[in-house]
Order: structure tokens, then sequence, then C-alpha cells
């Protein structure tokens, strides 16, 4: 019997009536892992909005020029209510290498995270992740009262401990997720780290406003650990040994997941290494972040120093565009698997699509955005366009990995994540030494990059790109169409 024909047996007719997704194992893991995430990435954010009340001010004052092409917006100083918090003497230096340290923690432990998933299970590995994160934010306050050396150590392990997470879930998702529904499930759990970024920054501007910076910390660290109790009492690492799970909805994974996964225990890192379709998402996953990172870093610079309007002024508006990318995450997923299931769209295509459309819209709106001149509202607009585009992306080519190699997705997430966090190194620091004077050319010349990048990796995907399970991925080399 051809694999078609399995499917059409196996999973099309229980993809149209599968185990209901209501109190399913496969949804309460997907809604752990969304709080997870959530959490995951308010503790990522929150430092860059403590910072502003934990800096003396005349310290922070930004060392460019400021343009003066546009009319000041605002004219009136927020002065927090609450002012009892230590305030530190750090310049802008000082304050990049604190924010830049959690990459150079996160960048190391993406292929090991990855392996290590792959040989003892991702829900130790990301409970254990997430817990380190928020002991080490629990501990932030101490570390600055310490010194700067003590904080950037405690960011730097924060991102150790974060850089094993989406290795770890790939590689849970490889063995929970079955084949028709991964869009759902993987833009559900991973919708978590926007609606988080959505929230917390608001969140944690209101929180130095009417407590004490430090209490952004001790909230967000808290609120990890607790998580923690629920992810390592509820979950677990495969439907085999999961103790609630029905048995209707341990054989409809077990089923669809059939050919699919490799039993050989050795990985094969040369046909990993040499796999056109991995380097097809490494290309795609670096091109997109570094448009990420520009959007994350740069255009509330750009707002203020060109345009001249703080956009942290607005916790709203800061947090508008994560908000458009986390429902467009959600959606896309659905939308994304109805097309596979329904509409009998293949996989690749599929993932080519949503990855030229979350690639190419958001280059087309970043350079729009050197060209609106003094329109504060319409660089809203298409900051929020852009980064909602993105959302796309996620169900392109974000899980295009459990597509190729189900069996070592968290390691070849760990591959790709590693380059993708390149951009958040490099990317400000390039755009940094581009923007000197601050005029609206050089801004220009920012955008144009980032925009260039993004178009390349779109292209390269499309070109060569794969839905098919590679024949190194499966015991006994078959290959196989999703």
């Amino acid at each position: 019997m051809s694999l078609k024909s399995e499917l059409t047996i196996d999973v099309g007719p229980k993809a149209t009536n599968p185990v209901p997704a209501c109190c399913s194992a496969r949804y309460n893991l997907a809604l752990l892992a969304f709080f997870g995430f959530f959490l995951l990435y308010a503790l990522r954010v929150n430092l860059s909005v403590a910072l502003v009340d934990m800096v003396e001010p005349n310290t922070s004052l930004a060392k460019n020029a400021t343009s003066n092409v546009c009319p000041e917006h605002s004219s009136t100083i927020n002065v927090p209510r609450n002012t009892t918090g230590e305030k530190y003497s750090w310049d802008a230096d000082t304050q990049g290498w604190i924010l830049g340290s959690f990459f150079y923690g996160y960048i190391i432990t993406q292929i090991p995270g990855g392996y290590l998933a792959s040989k003892i299970g991702g829900k130790l590995l990301l409970g254990f992740g997430i817990f380190g994160t928020s002991v080490f934010t629990l501990l932030t306050p101490l570390a600055a009262n310490l010194g700067v050396g003590y904080l950037i150590a405690v960011r730097a392990l924060e991102g150790l401990g974060e850089g094993v997470t989406f290795p770890a879930m790939h590689s849970m998702w490889s063995s929970w997720a079955p084949p028709l529904e991964r869009s759902k499930l993987l833009s559900i759990s991973y919708a978590g780290a926007q609606l988080g970024t959505v929230v917390s920054l608001p969140l944690s501007g209101l929180i130095c406003y009417y407590m004490n910076w430090i209490y952004v910390f001790y909230i967000f660290g808290a609120l990890g650990v607790l998580w923690w109790f629920f992810w390592m009492w509820l979950v677990s690492d495969t439907p085999e040994t999961h103790r609630s799970i029905s048995h209707a909805e341990r054989e409809y994974i077990l089923s669809s997941l059939k050919d699919q996964l490799s039993t050989q225990k050795s990985v094969p890192w040369r046909p990993i290494l040499e796999s056109l379709p991995l380097w097809a998402i490494v290309v795609a996953h670096f091109s997109y972040n570094w448009t990420f990172y520009t959007l994350l870093t740069l255009l509330p610079t750009y707002m203020k120093e060109i345009l001249r309007f703080d956009a942290q002024e607005n916790g709203f508006l800061s947090a508008l565009p994560y908000f458009g990318c986390w429902l467009c995450i959600i959606l896309s997923g659905q939308i994304a698997d109805y097309l596979r299931q329904n509409q009998n769209l293949s996989t690749v295509c599929v993932r080519k699509c949503f990855t030229l459309i979350g690639m190419i819209g958001p280059a087309v709106f970043l350079v729009a955005a050197g060209f609106i001149g003094c329109n504060y509202a319409l660089a809203v607009a298409f900051v929020t366009i852009s980064t909602t585009l993105g959302g796309f992306c996620t169900s392109g080519y974000s899980i295009n990995h459990l597509d190729i190699a189900p069996s070592y997705a968290g390691i070849l997430l760990g591959i790709t994540n590693t380059f993708a966090t390149i951009p958040g190194m490099v990317g400000p620091v390039i755009a940094k030494n581009l923007t000197h004077n601050n005029t609206v050319g050089e801004w220009q010349t920012v955008f144009y990059i980032a925009a260039s990048i993004n178009l390349f990796g779109a292209i390269f995907f499309a070109l060569f790109a794969s839905g098919e399970v590679q024949d190194w991925a499966v015991s006994g080399y078959h290959l196989h169409r999703n």
C-alpha cells in the first residue's frame, strides 16, 4: 500500500472528525505551552521597560543627534509616581551590553538544546529552561545592586535557559502533533510569545509607574515558577507515557505519525548538514529575524529621532504590532491546516505561500516606512501591518522542521535558531553605525537593507524548501509525503 493511500485511510477520514480537540491531551499541551511562552517572552522583554526607571535620567541620553525634519509631537514629561526604586549611573554603551547579553547566552544552547531534547525528552528541558529563567529573573534586582557585571551575567544565564525552550518544544511536538494538525497546535503554542510581549510591555510600565521597578522582576519571575509546577504535573513527553490521555486519542496520534519517525539512536549529522531543505529554513529564519529585530529595536528609535514622537509614551501603541502578530499567528495556523486538510493543497505549497506572504509583506511596509514623511499615524499603521503579516511565517518556514524530519525537529530548530539569533546581535549595531546623523536618507538605507535580506530569504525558501519527510530522517530510508 502506498503512503498516499495509507494517509487516506489513517489520517484523512480521522482528520475530518478526529478525536475532539476540547479537553484533549494534545490541546492541553498546546495551552500549557502557550502560557509557558507567554511568560518566557514577558521575562525576556520586561528589562527593556524596567531599564528606563533603573537608570538615572542624565546618563541615558542618546549620543546621536535628533533630526529636525519633523515637528515635536509631545511636550509633556511623564514623571513616575513612585520614585523609590534604586537608580544606577549606566551610560548608553553599558545599557547596550545589559540588553544584548541575553543573546550571547541564548545562541549557545540552541543546538545542544535540540540534541538533549532528542535524548532526555522536551518536558524536562522546556520546564527547567523556563524555571531557570524565572529564578534568574527573581535575582535580577539583587544582581543590579551588586554591580553591572553581575546583572550582565544573570541576563546571559537567562538566555542560556531560554535557548533550549524552542528546540525542546519542537521535539515534543514531533511525538504529539498529527501531521494535519501541526499548524494549529504549533501556532497556538508559539502565539503565547507574541501575547506575552503585548501584555508585558504596558503592564511592566504600569508596575514601574505605580509600584517599583523591582516588582517587574518579582511578579513575572514568581508566575514563571508557578507555571513550572503545573507543567511538571500535567505534561508528558509522549502520548504513550501520558497518564490521562484517552485510548482513542493515543491511537489517533500514533497512527497518524506511523512511518514518519526514526528509531535509530544516532543523529545523522552529515545528511542533516547537507540537506538543502534545511538550509532553505536557515536562510528564511535568518532573513525574517533581521527584519523582525529591525522593527523591534529600531522603529521606536526612528519614530523618536525622525518623527520626534516617543512611542513608549503610549503602552497600547507600542504593543499594538505584537497584538496583530498574535492574531495572525492563531488565524494563519487554522487556515494553513484547513488548506492542507480540506482543499488538498500540498504541505510544501502551504509552507511556501505562507512564508512568501510573511516575509515579502513586512519588507514592503518596512521600505514604505522610510517614505511616510512626518505622518506618525501612518508610521504606527505600517509597523503594525508589517509585524502582523510576519505572523504568517509561523505556519510557513517556522514549523517546516517537523515536515522534513519529525524525529530531529528539535535539533533542526536548534541549528536554524542559532543562525537566526545573529541578526539580534549584529543588526541593530550595523543600523546604529549607519544612522550617525539621523537623516531620513540614512534610515531609508537601513530599511532597504532589511527589506532586501527579507526578500532574498523568501525567494531562497520558495526555490529550495520541501514538504516531504527526508530519506535520512526515517528508519529504513523510505521517502514519505505528509
